[in-house]
């Protein structure tokens, strides 16, 4: 994650802290269709321009969206002005620290078993294939650059992916799991897919310059990359 989509998670989950605003923002999203100010202001017993300071504040936010609709039955000229409609925004947002990616790993799991039913392979072929075909597409245009030092161009991709890289005697040390609960779990599993995700990522910035083995240590994630 950037540091500006972080920042943006952080500012629209904190416009939660609220409790009129949280109310509101309950309410809204449990509608099957757009809110107006006067139905939100009726839902939660506020006023209604104490709703419209807090709605207009979710939606500064960035967590609501809204759409402008005159009432059935009502068009033309003298219709009057259309009336604003709340309803969530089509954005997920999410802040964890330390930064975890469980959707990252569910990604990798999810089209390691398509691959497997599609191919007719083993289910661990299917996962060391994908993980680093996952790994490859992690990388931007930005992140190659023959003038960054590989390390450095690592380092940045794995950062903003949770594993908090930091340089060591030589080796780059991921100080965070991005999957740290599902390793706990299923180390066997998860930490070889870990692995063979970060190994993609070093193949599309560095190819045959760096490695990523297993090397598990207290309060860091069990890759470290180094030297072939």
């Amino acid at each position: 994650m950037s540091d500006d989509a972080f920042a943006a998670d952080v500012t629209a989950l904190a416009a939660l802290g609220e409790p009129v605003r949280r109310a509101l923002y309950g309410y809204v999203v449990a509608q099957d269709a757009s809110v107006g100010r006067e139905a939100a202001a009726a839902g939660v017993g506020v006023p209604t321009h104490v709703a419209k300071f807090h709605l207009d504040k979710l939606l500064d936010a960035g967590l609501l969206e809204v759409e402008y609709r005159r009432p059935p039955g009502r068009g033309g000229p003298g219709a009057g002005r259309p009336t604003k409609l709340y309803r969530r925004a089509g954005r997920d947002v999410a802040v964890s620290l330390p930064a975890r990616r469980y959707d990252l790993a569910g990604r990798v799991l999810a089209e390691a078993i398509a691959a497997a039913r599609r191919d007719g392979t083993a289910v661990g072929d299917a996962l060391a294939t994908t993980a680093r075909e996952v790994g490859r597409r992690l990388v931007g245009h930005a992140d190659v650059d023959a003038a960054v030092p590989d390390q450095e161009a690592v380092a940045r991709v794995l950062a903003r992916h949770g594993y908090e890289p930091r340089a060591a005697d030589g080796e780059v040390l991921l100080t965070s799991c991005p999957f740290e609960r599902l390793a706990a779990d299923l180390p066997d599993v998860v930490c070889v897919m870990n692995r063979d995700l970060v190994d993609g990522v070093l193949d599309a910035v560095c190819p045959g310059a760096l490695e990523a083995r297993l090397d598990p240590g207290a309060g860091r994630c069990c890759v470290v990359v180094g030297q072939p």
